[in-house]
């Protein structure tokens, strides 16, 4: 990935699928990286579900941001290729927004800096957060693939041996990090195994 200078700005965006706690816990883990620069875009949808699933209102949520745009400001500085970034997440991606970004939608900021991502061809992960999945969803989540974006689903990992759901959460917030190549120390690596004995 290209370097495109200090401090590393990286877009987070939070839309309205259940899973508000990955967003926060992304924007509080690069919060405390030194030469990264958060911008923060969050739907309505995503403020109700911030409020209603982690009591958190929007100024707790803002105060997590270098810099927050309205999703409705299209002529955001995040809504320009001229914009130097270099990467954005989608923590949670409801599948409204994933079918707005697989088809180029650009309907309003968020979906609109993906979309500037893929043309870009910068790094854009989506944290999507749906199940059962019918065709439709599918069929998005390759095309978003295809021109280039990453689908990370917030999945758990028990091999890991999770005891709290803040370490399930972290655990999925990690293999973001690691997508955007962003150090950290949140979930440990996977050692391997010792083989079994003869």
């Amino acid at each position: 990935m290209a370097d495109i200078g200090t401090p590393r700005r990286v877009i987070v965006a939070i839309s309205g699928a259940s899973g508000a706690v990955y967003g926060a816990r992304l924007l509080q883990v690069l919060q405390g990286q030194s030469g990264i620069e958060t911008h923060l875009v969050v739907s309505d949808a995503g403020w109700r579900n911030l409020q209603h699933e982690l009591d958190m209102d929007r100024p707790a949520v803002e105060a997590l941001a270098h810099r927050v745009h309205d999703v409705h400001n299209v002529g955001a500085a995040i809504a320009s290729g001229s914009f130097q970034c270099h990467a954005m997440v989608v923590a949670p991606c409801s599948m409204r927004t994933l079918a707005a970004i697989a088809h180029g939608l650009a309907d309003n900021l968020l979906t609109r800096a993906a979309d500037v991502a893929l043309k870009e061809r910068r790094r854009l992960v989506l944290m999507v957060r749906e199940s059962p999945l019918h065709l439709t969803h599918l069929r998005n989540m390759v095309a978003v693939t295809e021109m280039g974006g990453i689908i990370c689903p917030p999945l758990p990992a028990f091999y890991l041996r999770p005891q709290t759901v803040g370490e399930v959460v972290d655990y999925s917030v990690a293999r973001a990090l690691d997508l955007i190549d962003v150090p950290h120390d949140l979930a440990p690596r996977w050692q391997g195994l010792e083989p079994d004995a003869p």
